[in-house]
């Protein structure tokens, strides 16, 4: 037994995938120790990753004058839609070839329109109300680089607004100062929780289905392939017969209508994992079975026979230890099977009830449901999809590895 965890340990293939593997586990342990519940509403919908600060508390905060003005961020305060208006005055009016344009480009957008945009054009072919809508657009890019200071105003007791104080383009605040501030290091979901500790929650609870999926899967299999393998007769062709129909059927399928058919309101992550194991046995029962065959007749199980020893200490003793590290590699591939199989039950929306938990499937059912891929939301699936793809390839890495060290041609190789 040393000898064999010795050799597995000297995998690197099986290394590399249990190292994978046990990141991704560490990180379902996120949501324990986050300041946010995993169904926490902490938003009103996508939020990129970064750190937010209360304004009011921004405003109160005792502030610092630095040898510095900040000017406004062009690329976010001028939008597309204003900039593909300037490209199309410049091109009209302006004499610029349009191939000198590039909208991306702000700064330099800005710097052409400064120097060629001129409101008494006589701009011919546009109505005024066109015209005045590039003479207000002009306004107000000059407003945004003037960067004026801005007042804060107080309402006093009679109604009217009172100067509070006026805050330059140099006055700074240390984020130190800020007590109100939070940080999504993933962003927020299109409910407003936050990604981070939503998808460590999601990364616990699909490994858990996947684990008792496979668990009853790999159970189903070995006693139904132990039994048929080496009782034969009759009731091996009963298991056949039964795995067989199985085979045949798409297992999917099959999943499909028995999470159809129980309702959303009593599919939770047990029951969908329960679904799941006992639609997944079949080939873990044929490949146990052949194995089994290939062992019941060997010297040392005649001579079990002979001794008198019964059925289940014969299996038990003589011939599951041969098959064990079959066993092994099949639950790997159960568990791995079923973290996929529950994504793709929650991507049909037959996943297990969203009123408590989460899943890495329903993240996903999520994202596509309100839009994420096309409104730029790159945060509420690709984490996701990461997640799913490191836990599949670890899994099947760590199999291939012990594959090579059970597998006496590979072994040899």
């Amino acid at each position: 037994m040393k000898r064999v965890i010795k050799n597995i340990l000297k995998t690197p293939k099986f290394l590399v995938g249990l190292t994978i593997f046990l990141l991704t586990f560490l990180l379902s342990f996120y949501y324990m120790f986050s300041s946010f519940d995993s169904m926490e509403l902490v938003g009103s919908g996508f939020h990129e990753p970064g750190t937010y600060y209360n304004v009011t508390g921004v405003i109160n905060t005792e502030g610092e004058i630095l040898n510095y003005e900040g000017g406004a961020n062009i690329d976010k305060l001028l939008p597309m839609e204003d900039r593909e208006s300037m490209k199309e005055w410049l091109v009209s009016f302006g004499g610029v070839a349009e191939a000198d344009i590039d909208v991306n480009d702000a700064e330099g957008l800005l710097n052409i329109w400064n120097e060629k945009y001129d409101s008494s054009n006589p701009q011919k072919g546009l109505l005024a109300a066109e015209k005045r809508a590039y003479t207000r657009m002009d306004q107000r890019i000059r407003e945004l680089l003037e960067n004026p200071e801005v007042i804060i105003a107080r309402r006093g007791e009679d109604g009217a607004l009172e100067e509070k104080e006026v805050i330059s383009p140099n006055k700074f605040v240390w984020d130190g100062d800020v007590g109100n501030k939070v940080t999504f290091p993933l962003g927020t979901d299109n409910f407003g929780a936050d990604m981070l500790t939503k998808l460590s929650s999601a990364v616990s609870v699909s490994l858990r289905i996947g684990f008792i999926a496979g668990l009853i899967a790999t159970m189903i299999g070995i006693v139904l392939g132990l039994t048929a393998g080496y009782m034969g007769g009759i009731l091996d062709n009963f298991i056949t017969f039964v795995t067989n129909i199985f085979t045949v059927i798409p297992s999917f399928i099959i999943l499909i209508l028995i999470a159809n058919s129980i309702g959303q309101a009593a599919r939770g992550p047990e029951v969908v994992a329960i679904i799941i194991g006992l639609t997944s046995w079949p080939w873990t029962c044929r490949s146990v079975r052949s194995q089994v065959i290939s062992l019941r007749n060997r010297e040392h199980v005649n001579l079990s026979k002979l001794s008198g020893h019964s059925m289940p200490k014969i299996i038990l003793r003589d011939i599951l230890p041969y098959v064990a590290s079959y066993v092994v590699m099949a639950l790997i591939l159960q568990i791995s099977s079923g973290i996929l199989a529950e994504a793709q039950l929650s991507m049909l929306g037959l996943g297990p009830s969203t009123s408590n938990v989460t899943t890495l499937g329903l993240m996903m059912q999520w994202a596509t449901k309100f839009s994420a891929h096309t409104l730029g939301a790159w945060w509420a699936f690709v984490p996701v999809i990461l997640s799913i793809t490191f836990i599949s390839f670890s899994l099947n890495l760590m199999n291939t590895g012990l594959d090579q060290v059970f597998n006496p041609q590979l072994r040899d190789n």
